[in-house]
């Protein structure tokens, strides 16, 4: 930063827009992002979780970042080799369906209105208009990124690291083609993998409105439909239940147990299917079928059921597909249902099983009902040849190396459901009906004469990484023969590129020097809500092209949810873009932005309804600063944090603290004051020097600890507790008088150079959490001599050092500031505000001496203090004092006489003696239990023994406070 803003006298208040414009550019020019050449005390890298061009930053990215940054900042400031890595994510499914939200809003058009060429051409030009604003985003929020390394998931690089990965599995034989049943969304038209797959849980029946209806329009779920087959030539009939009446369509058999009494007259023989020509073959299956549920015969629909396809495999069924990609049903059906909407065709079947005699029942039946977590569509199963990955191979070697504790993962219970996942793991199809993303680079030969040829056919399919590389291998293949190559229209499943992402971000597969140098990283942050869609499958492939679990530790944060413990969605209006918390939002202003998204006017009704509940006022200015520390302070092992914005706007009022505290502490030092070279001691500090600096000290011990430990609620809270209520609170408030200019030079020096230490230590703890103010201050300190540190961000981490651990010094100055407190406390009890009069007791010449020494500090101490004294002779305390006994060693009393009821005193003193006494016979019973001495611990029997003295001190007080009480009142 430039002297000439430097030279500009501190602003009268904080203001976090002003201190935060000021800092990130020139952090950046001045290369503090980048590694440094080299450390001896190893590398820290995190490779950032790349957000969706889908849209702007969210709450949850800036809680990852926070997390983040802030460990980047602390192991950048501890000496380690840093490296942060930014990137962003193309989002396949997501950023092609919000396009086309777009487009159809805007221009009332479809898709397939446009070529492919055309329509990516749009997409691109929408990640160009978001990738700049996240970009933006991430600066404003403080991320200390290497933008030099930034990667896009669909750049040139990683394109080619993607395509490179597919043709590898490939050879290795671990991705397949398919001819399987795959997690078909109809109204996004392409696969989906079951993890994105939801279960949406119904009690019984329910109506539900499908994307692709009328909105008005609801369909029965939750219901089981009875209903009978016809036995071939016979007049019998078999009853079958379905909670899908529409599958039936696709029905090729019926399975019964084959100990089943009622059905063994029907083995081998065959129902017929009342609205095709189809017999249905009645099968026997003991894996499928439970006698005794329902009526013990099951239909099967092996096209469109997952138990089903099995069952057929087993028993040699026909599988159709008799489903449409758009959901209609095709020719298989029937002319009477073709092309007819499957949920449509729900109520037509039940209707014309009616007609024929067939229909028998229904009742309420409790269910599970897939939906496509992207739309909101009914997920229908629907058989597709399609690429996949046999996961098997990979999830034991993840799951061995987490065994070797290779890597860990925080909190367990994370790891707990990790192990569970990885156990029951399936195999993943990759292939996605989409135009955006990695398009797969599979080649269908088309070879003469057999130009019709199934393309679920694997043998006329040739993987390569270009087409100039599949011609050659198709001629190979195929000599001497014709060929067309036609490349795959599919692109790769966005979780296939993303899993590469903590390698390829770093050069991978080529041998490069970043690999070299930063790889494994040090943690992953991320939610765990996708341990397993992305954490999962960058462990497996990481292990599998690599040899190393790409990362050292996996740290699972909190989902964040409205102060009402809601999930934030657009359409309750609680999502909370974080520039609006740092820079503050109108409520006016939150309205408008619901309007530039994809919501509906009904949507956004409901939203805004939300948003005048809960944000009447708008949302207050915080900055970055508070935002950061409160979710990093919100960060525990909790699953969820309810995210409240007035506690936000609370830490932006202990930033304004901060400022202010650093602002008035830096008028002690006078123009051209240079702290001494070292922070070590020197010998002649004051009890309350030697007490901050202990402080200060056993605050590195514990901040280093918890960081260490990821908890960063704890983090937050030790360095908060220092600045506000031991550094803020008590050191620059006791050294008032001593750095006074009419104080002796020495002491003022000394007490000057401890604050220095105190203020300087104090913004480097908190400069990864609070990167700004921080830096702002900071940089308005004076600096030892020599020290030519440019930044902060670059300045040492302060630590822990044993020399400097002063025990002796905290339990003096402890007893001391009780002091002070218990004086605050008789003097807020009888509203005593000014000309306030204070008698310390002590019960030995020791504890004398040491308030004798520390009176100045204690009268600094309390507010309105006219007088503190230290007496030794009782009898020369004043009558009429309020008495309170803070330890065994010292009372304090308080000059009260002509100001309170002696009455109301003294009742309230007999309450305190009977409540005390109550207390002492508690202690004495647990003191003279049986086996005391042998049973309970030494230490545990010391604290007893002092909290006895304390408690019979304070009843001599109290009855000597009567007894003062009474002779006041004469």
């Amino acid at each position: 930063m430039t002297s000439s803003y430097l030279s500009i006298p501190m602003p009268s208040g904080y203001n976090p827009l002003i201190v935060e414009s000021n800092w990130y550019d020139w952090w950046e020019a001045s290369g503090f992002f980048r590694p440094i050449e080299d450390s001896s005390k190893g590398t820290f890298v995190i490779i950032a979780p790349p957000p969706n061009v889908t849209g702007q930053l969210h709450l949850g990215h800036a809680l990852t970042l926070s997390i983040q940054d802030g460990l980047i900042r602390w192991a950048r400031m501890s000496g380690l080799r840093t490296l942060y890595v930014p990137g962003l994510d193309h989002a396949g499914i997501s950023t092609q369906s919000v396009v086309e939200k777009r487009i159809w809003k805007n221009e009332g058009k479809r898709r397939m209105e446009f070529t492919r060429e055309d329509f990516v051409k749009r997409i691109w030009e929408w990640k160009d208009e978001y990738a700049a604003r996240i970009n933006a985003q991430f600066r404003r929020l403080g991320g200390s990124f290497d933008w030099e390394r930034s990667a896009f998931s669909l750049d040139d690089a990683r394109y080619k690291a993607v395509i490179h990965h597919f043709c590898k599995l490939y050879d290795e034989k671990i991705i397949y083609r398919a001819n399987r049943l795959v997690n078909w969304c109809v109204h996004l038209n392409t696969t989906l993998s079951t993890l994105e797959v939801d279960q949406k849980e119904l009690a019984g029946r329910t109506f539900l409105s499908v994307p692709g209806y009328d909105p008005k329009e609801k369909f029965e779920f939750g219901v089981l439909t009875e209903f009978a087959y016809q036995i071939e030539n016979s007049d019998e009939r078999i009853i079958v239940a379905t909670t899908r009446p529409e599958t039936m369509l696709g029905d090729t058999g019926i399975a019964v147990h084959p100990d089943d009494p009622r059905y063994k007259h029907l083995h081998g023989k065959f129902a017929v299917h009342p609205f095709v020509d189809r017999r249905l073959p009645i099968i026997t299956d003991a894996k499928s079928v439970d006698m005794e549920f329902g009526t013990g015969a099951v239909k099967m629909t092996p096209g469109h059921d997952y138990n089903d396809y099995e069952t057929g495999k087993r028993n040699g069924l026909e599988i159709l597909n008799v489903l449409n990609d758009d959901g209609t049903f095709n020719s298989l059906v029937g002319e009477k249902f073709k092309g007819m909407k499957r949920f449509h065709a729900r109520k037509a079947v039940v209707e014309a099983l009616k007609e024929k005699g067939l229909f028998v029942s229904t009742k309420d039946n409790p269910m599970k009902v897939p939906v496509c977590s992207k739309s909101g569509d009914i997920i229908e199963p629907l058989l597709k040849p399609q690429w996949w990955v046999n996961c098997s191979e990979l999830a034991q070697r993840a799951v061995e190396r987490t065994d070797a504790k290779e890597f860990t993962i925080t909190p367990k219970s994370s790891e707990k459901e990790w192990y569970n996942w990885m156990a029951t793991i399936q195999d993943w199809c990759i292939s996605r009906q989409l135009w955006w993303g990695h398009r797969c680079p599979a080649y269908f030969v088309k070879l003469e004469g057999e130009e019709d040829a199934d393309s679920s056919r694997e043998d006329l399919w040739i993987v390569a990484e270009t087409e100039e590389e599949a011609q050659k291998k198709a001629a190979e293949k195929f000599p001497g023969k014709k060929f067309v190559l036609e490349q795959d229209e599919d692109v790769l499943d966005t979780w296939f590129s993303s899993g590469l992402w903590p390698f390829s971000t770093l050069g991978w597969p080529e041998d490069s020097q970043d690999m070299k140098d930063f790889y494994p990283t040090a943690i992953l942050v991320t939610g765990w809500d996708i341990l397993f869609f992305w954490v999962a499958r960058m462990v497996m492939l990481g292990i599998h092209h690599t040899g190393k679990v790409p990362f050292n530790e996996v740290f699972c944060h909190a989902m964040i949810r409205d102060a009402h413990g809601r999930k934030m969605s657009k359409t309750l209006g609680n999502v909370i873009n974080p520039i609006d918390l740092i820079e503050g939002c109108s409520l006016e202003e939150l309205h408008a932005q619901l309007r530039v998204g994809n919501l509906d006017a009904a949507e956004i009704s409901k939203a805004e309804a939300g948003q005048k509940k809960d944000y009447p006022n708008g949302i207050p200015q915080c900055g970055t600063d508070a935002m950061r520390f409160t979710l990093c302070a919100y960060t525990s092992n909790n699953r969820d944090i309810n995210l409240d914005v007035l506690k936000v706007e609370g830490y932006r009022k202990f930033c304004n603290k901060l400022f202010n505290a650093t602002k008035f502490a830096m008028l002690k030092f006078e123009d051209g004051f240079v702290p001494e070279a070292s922070e070590n001691l020197s010998g002649s500090e004051s009890l309350v020097e030697r007490w901050i600096l202990h402080r200060l000290n056993e605050t590195c011990a514990a901040v280093d600890t918890e960081i260490r430990e990821r908890n960063f609620m704890a983090v937050t809270g030790h360095i908060y507790n220092y600045w506000l209520y031991e550094l803020c609170d008590v050191y620059i408030e006791a050294i008032k008088p001593i750095t006074d200019p009419s104080a002796p030079a020495a002491a003022r020096r000394s007490a000057q150079n401890t604050l220095y230490t105190a203020l300087d230590s104090g913004l480097r703890l908190m400069h990864p959490f609070m990167p700004y103010v921080t830096e702002e201050l900071w940089q308005r300190l004076p600096r030892r001599k020599g020290d030519t540190t440019p930044s902060i961000m670059v300045s040492k981490y302060p630590t822990f050092e044993e020399s400097r651990r002063d025990s002796q010094a905290e339990k003096d100055f402890d007893a001391v500031f009780t002091s002070v407190k218990s004086i605050r406390s008789l003097a807020a009890t009888y509203n005593l505000r000014t000309n306030i009069q204070a008698f310390l007791e002590p019960s030995s010449s020791e504890v004398a001496e040491l308030f004798e020494r520390e009176a100045p500090i204690i009268s600094t101490l309390v507010k309105g203090s006219q007088s503190i004294q230290i007496v030794k002779d009782k009898n020369a305390i004043p009558s009429g004092c309020a008495t309170e006994s803070i330890s065994s060693d010292i009372t304090a009393h308080l000059l009260v006489r002509g100001l309170i009821d002696f009455d109301q005193e003294i009742t309230k003193a007999e309450k305190k003696i009977t409540l005390t006494n109550m207390n002492v016979e508690r202690l004495e019973k647990q003191m003279n239990a049986p086996d005391y001495e042998t049973k309970i611990r030494e230490d545990v029997r010391n604290a007893n023994a002092e909290k006895m003295r304390d408690l019979n001190a304070e009843l001599e007080t109290l009855r000597q406070s009567i007894e003062n009480f009474k002779l006041l009142k004469g």
